[in-house]
């Protein structure tokens, strides 16, 4: 019997996988489990990412969580070692009821990745709940035109940045996941640098750890990895 799926009732279930290249890791068999996901109806980015936190990002956008389940558990057979996961839903905002349909529309169901975007990053982030810095003991419209303030920031680097901002609380340890896409690495730094400035930022976020690299179809990033 085919097991049921488990769709959210709005949006996609959105999974980031950071992946180490173990040993036994076999690319041919990771390309399987991705193109099984991207014929059950999910969205599939990957990238190369710096550092010493992982080796490459599988990013999955899908309507049912048990597709996610098995782009996961297909990643890890095939000798990958997942060494960070972040789990998160797509949502309109509660501040962005008014936007119109069309816009509400790219935030549930987004077409990744942007064309000519290929510098990535990715991290969480919560909001504050510490003494005179509590965002939920603000009435809720001063929050909403503290976020006005932080999205006319955001607005500023409209064809150079594409942010996709996913839902997590209750779901994963924080509140949400940032994904950035940009025309090139400075992008990405200008762009969090000076949404920090705001006062939604400053006074009420909280950041965790970044992952950052490059967008390529996952047969490239496999071989600039040296797992092709």
């Amino acid at each position: 019997m085919a097991t049921q799926s488990l769709a959210p009732k709005t949006g996609l279930g959105v999974l980031h996988l950071f992946c180490s290249v173990a040993p036994m890791a076999d690319s041919n068999a990771v390309e399987v489990a991705v193109e099984k996901a991207i014929a059950e109806g999910a969205q599939v980015v990957s990238a190369a990412i710096l550092g010493h936190k992982a080796d490459l990002c599988i990013l999955a956008l899908a309507p049912d969580f048990w597709v996610l389940r098995r782009l996961q558990r297909g990643v890890a057979a095939a000798g990958f070692e997942i060494v960070h996961s972040y789990l998160s839903l797509t949502e309109v905002s509660e501040y962005a009821t008014t936007v119109p349909d069309k816009m509400k529309q790219a935030r549930l169901h987004p077409q990744l990745p942007p064309e000519g975007m290929n510098a990535f990053c990715f991290y969480p982030m919560s909001k504050r709940r510490n003494g005179d810095a509590n965002w939920y003991r603000l009435p809720y419209e001063e929050r909403k035109e503290l976020m006005f303030e932080h999205g006319k920031v955001g607005r500023t680097y409209h064809g150079r940045i594409v942010q996709l901002v996913t839902g997590s609380t209750g779901i994963d340890d924080w509140e949400w996941g940032v994904t950035l896409f940009g025309t090139a690495p400075d992008d990405l730094k200008d762009c969090v640098y000076h949404m920090r400035f705001d006062e939604a930022s400053a006074l009420y976020a909280e950041f965790g750890p970044f992952y950052t690299g490059m967008v390529a179809p996952l047969h490239d990033v496999l071989e600039e990895i040296g797992n092709g």
